[in-house]
Parts: C-alpha cells; structure tokens; sequence
C-alpha cells in the first residue's frame, strides 16, 4: 500500500468510531458509499484504516484493494476496469496466497493487457475475483474519488458491479468514495430502490478535536515544524476539522518559517484567511453544493433560523458536517468566505492572482501547444506533491484565468483538450 506514512503512525484510536462502523460493515461483505464533503479527507481515514484494520469474515484471506481513480488520466470505463485489474493483480502479486494461483491470475491479466479490449478487460476482472472467491479470498474493492467517473457511469456499469458481486459468491464487498452518495450522484443509474440491497451509506464528517490534533502533529512533523500550543489550537480551530484545511495551514506556516518571519497566532489567522488557496478551497466546498444548500448557509450566516421543512429538505449539511448539532458552520474558513463571497462575486479586479500568473505564465511558454494537467499541478502546486489538487481546483483556476483574459480583451484563448489538459491559443504572429 503506498503512501500511507503519515497514517501508520497515528494513534490508534484515530476516528474511532468510524472505523468500527466501517470494519463491522466490510466483515459482513456489505459495500459502503463513504459521503463527506469534498477534501473533508475520508482518503486519509481509509489510509490509516487499510493499515491498522484488519476484517475477520468467514474465510481464510481477506485482500483489500486500493483503487484510486486519482490515477486515472482518462476518465472512461475501460480506463477504470483497466484500472481495476492492475490493482487486484498487484494485491494478488504481493499477497500471501498460492504460487499457483497467482500464475493463473498473472496469465488473465497479461491476456486482458495484451488484448486492448473492454469487454475482455471486464471479463478478466471477473474471472479473477471468481478465481479468489472459489479459494475462500474475500476481497473488497476500495473505489475512492469514484465521483470523478460520474459523467462516465451508466445504468450497464451498474448491473457489471452487480455481476461482479454475483461472481464474488458473498466474498466480494466494494467501498465507494465521494462528496455525493451514488443515487444523487447518478439518479439516472444508480436508483435508490436498487441500491437499499446493494450498499449501506456511511457519512463521514470533519474531524473531532483530538482526531484533528492526530493530523496535525503528522503535517508539523512532515515539515519539520515545531510550534507552540497557541499555534496548534489556531490552525485546529481555523479547519474545523476539514484534512485539507488542515495541511494548507501547514503548508502557510512553514513558508512563513522558510521566510523567517516571526509567527504569532495574529499573523498566522490573517495569513491563512487572505490565502489564495484556502479561497480556493473554500469555493470548491460552496460549489459542491446545490442552491437550496446555499441559501440554508446564508440563512445561518445572517442568524436567521431555518425551519424544520428546510432542515429536512437539506439534511446533507448536517449528514456531512457543514453544519454540526447546534446548526452551526463547521469552519471559520469556509464562514468567512460565504460571508465574503457577494462581494467577491462582484469584484471587478483584471489583475491575475499568484496562482492564476503561474498558470498563465506556464501556458505562455508553449503556445498553441497541450499543457498536461500533470504539468499544471507541478508548476503551479509545488507545494501539494504530498497530498494533491483536485480537478475542480485545476478547472476553476482555468476558467478564472480565462474570465480575466477576457476583462483585459486579451487575444488569447484558452482551449481544454479532453483527458490532457489545456492549450493556450494565441494570434501574436511571433507565436506562431
């Protein structure tokens, strides 16, 4: 299992509740829809999870198997099966079971590979967890991020998972990641009826106090950082709990440190405040949500009271911990940027950020030619290698930088090419 450092040494009473609830569902074989607000950090709980866990069912072997549609770099089917069967073939390789087995396994994938086709590529997928079933292996697929495929999905990709359940003879459990549940997420496909016996829900929200504490010692030691208690209350407070919150907090403080400024708890709030990516998150986190789910915030943040109708209505907020019991807003962050965001939305600014500049400045030094998304996070994300950008981050950026070009009646255009990434079309007869 890769990067799972920071996770193996948390303590183990680490979100405690929820790995109980989570292991007690997998040892029974029922697949889970783990639904928690985007970058809330569920992939850092199943980290720490797949480490320390360890499921009990009826059955000799148990192989938990992580696919992360993260390394997805085209977002279609026969990525994903694709996908799917390198991940259980390198689980196979590096498990305990038979020499003979994994020969057999071995000989399905490099058929499927060889092949190039979807429908053998599926079918290799399910040969194999058939194999591993009739030798009493329980496997459970872990499909975080799943909601990168959304668009991706159809009601015929529901009735493979299906049969590959059906293939798994009650071995087989999956355990889907996202910021949605798979009815909402895919209404046309996933239909609530059908999925009452096919997965059970389990929301995950924002850290408790103690559990954040946990994640935070982890980033401070990440970044060789030392700090007073003061410190660490701040950034525990600011995040409220969100994992990413949390290690953007980091990320300011040791540039701080790296600048040799003096850090006090005054400095740092107003550092993390006005940051361009704390900004940017927090808008990730407002636009995942749907206009009723905004207007109950923005009743919360004007101290108005919502009415039990509308609590019920939009239950997801209080599910995933946008709000908490007492219906108030999980983080100081994301409170301030709903209070901030009329204004912000009304801003008549041409000026380009520090990150939108980056952007632009790399698109700039190849005209008319494909910038990856790879290269884009590279550049302009140095200082996430260890935990990512999210798509969203990426398109949004784009389509700020692209609004600004505009307000300048700047020539330049910006063109998304499909499952790569961007091109920056110029008409300056230099560039061309």
């Amino acid at each position: 299992m890769e990067n799972i450092t920071f996770e193996r040494n948390y303590a183990s009473t680490f979100r405690d509740e929820d790995v109980k609830k989570l292991l007690d569902l997998i040892s029974k074989r029922i697949s889970v829809e783990l639904v928690g607000m985007k970058r809330v950090g569920i992939n850092n709980f199943l980290r720490f999870f797949l480490y320390h866990s360890k499921p009990n069912p009826s059955s000799n072997h148990n192989l938990l198997i992580l696919v992360d549609l993260n390394d997805l770099i085209e977002l279609e089917l026969f990525s994903f099966w694709r996908l799917t069967l390198k991940r259980i073939v390198d689980n196979v390789e590096n498990s305990k079971i038979s020499s003979v087995l994994k020969e057999k396994i071995s000989g399905i994938f490099l058929k499927c590979i060889q092949s190039g086709d979807f429908f053998l590529t599926f079918d290799g997928v399910k040969e194999i967890i058939s194999y591993l079933s009739k030798n009493d292996i329980a496997v459970t697929l872990f499909l975080t991020r799943f909601d990168r495929i959304e668009d991706s999905v159809s009601l015929e990709f529901f009735h493979n998972l299906q049969s590959l359940k059906d293939a798994g003879m009650g071995k087989l459990s999956f355990v889907f990641t996202s910021f949605r549940s798979l009815s909402e997420m895919a209404p046309h496909v996933f239909d609530k009826n059908s999925l009452t016996l096919f997965s059970k829900i389990q929301y995950i929200k924002p850290a408790l106090e103690n559990d954040s504490y946990i994640m935070l010692e982890s980033f401070l030691t990440s970044h060789k950082l030392k700090v007073n208690d003061d410190i660490k209350k701040l950034i525990v407070e600011l995040s409220g709990g969100h994992a990413q919150y949390l290690q953007i907090s980091v990320v300011i403080l040791s540039e701080i440190f790296v600048k040799r400024l003096k850090v006090s708890s005054s400095v740092l709030q107003k550092m993390i405040l006005e940051d361009e990516r704390i900004t940017l998150l927090s808008e990730e986190l407002w636009e995942s949500l749907n206009s009723e789910e905004k207007n109950i915030l923005n009743i919360i943040i004007s101290k108005k009271r919502t009415s039990k109708e509308e609590r019920e209505k939009n239950v997801y907020l209080w599910e995933c911990g946008f709000l908490n019991s007492k219906s108030k807003i999980f983080s100081p962050l994301f409170m301030n940027y709903i209070e901030k965001n009329g204004a912000e939305k009304n801003g008549q600014s041409f000026e380009f950020s520090k990150k939108e500049f980056l952007l632009y400045s790399l698109l700039q030094k190849s005209p008319n030619e494909i910038c990856e998304r790879e290269n884009i996070v590279n550049y302009v994300w140095p200082e996430y290698q260890e935990y990512g950008v999210s798509d969203w981050s990426i398109d949004r950026l784009v389509a700020r930088v692209r609004n600004k070009l505009k307000k300048q009646e700047s020539k330049d255009e910006i063109i998304t090419v499909r499952t790569r990434g961007y091109k920056l079309i110029t008409n300056n007869p230099t560039n061309k």
